[in-house]
């Protein structure tokens, strides 16, 4: 058996995989960058080879057979395995190469700029590949091994399969302008917030999920005008003008016209966390951008220590 027999059988397995994902052939091939021609061609010599089919196709969609369902999970493994294996054979060589897949939630931005530059400048043999995303999103994209590492707040519910270990401790804060008339207290209660327009953060982000263990957005008295779900739009949209918004008290680092002023919550804190996948094996690059990450001068100026 060649190399080329291998990939091409690797590759199959990949397109059989994204298109059980989607059920949709089209879709499939825009996400692999592949014709859809190609794609169809590719799983119609899998299942030739096989013997079986496992797609059920019609005009407008696709469906798995009893034979595609089972092979599903053995083709994810397959496709895990080897990936892991290249990345194995590529550390023995005492090397940072290949590729490391970081998840990034969007408030982690500022948080993260100053590692990547050293990064990609120490070593430009590891092509980077950054995606933003909401928690939940990453932590699922983690689960299936489509990122090496996530940055992103603690989840309120842990994931069983997941280790998070936590970089720094951090309150929910209501963030304004520092000429506001709030910008002087020590904190401000919930109750005391349905006199001010709100432009607060989307379902999905963390900031939002930590608050809504405390109040129900929808019946609130609250005077919501804007949801967002992207943290950095968030801060330009109250750093022009009146508005108050709710995220992360290090949110703000490096943005001199804002301040943040914590919620008066019984139990305020959030819990920013590098997360990994349990008793696999981890990259050298990946471990290697978590030490570069924990180096970083933007953590000096945290209020609490990396733990």
């Amino acid at each position: 058996m060649t190399v080329k027999t291998v990939f091409m059988e690797l590759r199959q397995l990949k397109y059989f995989v994204r298109t059980a994902q989607t059920l949709n052939f089209s879709e499939a091939a825009r996400s692999l960058y592949v014709s859809q021609s190609t794609l169809s061609q590719q799983i119609k010599l899998l299942e030739n080879e096989l013997g079986t089919v496992l797609f059920q196709r019609d005009s407008h969609s696709a469906s798995l057979t009893q034979s595609g369902e089972m092979m599903l999970p053995l083709a994810i493994q397959t496709i895990q395995s080897a990936e892991a294996c290249k990345a194995q054979v590529n550390d023995l060589k005492e090397m940072l190469i290949g590729e490391l897949n970081i998840g990034v939630t969007y408030s982690f931005s500022h948080i993260l700029t100053e590692t990547v530059k050293r990064f990609v400048k120490a070593y430009p043999g590891v092509k980077l590949n950054i995606f933003y995303r909401n928690m939940l999103e990453l932590m699922e994209a983690l689960r299936h091994r489509e990122v090496d590492l996530v940055l992103a707040f603690k989840p309120e519910q842990p994931y069983c399969e997941i280790d998070s270990r936590i970089l720094f401790n951090d309150k929910l804060s209501i963030i304004m302008r520092k000429d506001h008339p709030l910008a002087g207290r020590e904190s401000i209660s919930l109750e005391e917030l349905a006199n001010y327009r709100l432009a607060i953060p989307a379902k999905g982000l963390q900031a939002r999920n930590t608050l809504e263990k405390y109040i129900c957005i929808e019946r609130s008295d609250l005077n919501v005008c804007l949801e967002i779900n992207e943290a950095n739009m968030l801060l330009d949209i109250v750093q022009d003008n009146t508005l108050l918004t709710m995220l992360s008290e290090s949110s703000i680092r490096g943005r001199d016209l804002l301040k943040a002023v914590p919620l008066d919550l019984p139990y305020n804190r959030m819990q920013g966390c590098v997360h990994t996948l349990k008793n696999v094996f981890h990259k050298r690059s990946a471990e290697t951008f978590v030490e570069m990450l924990r180096e970083a001068d933007i953590y000096q100026e945290l209020p609490d220590e990396w733990q």
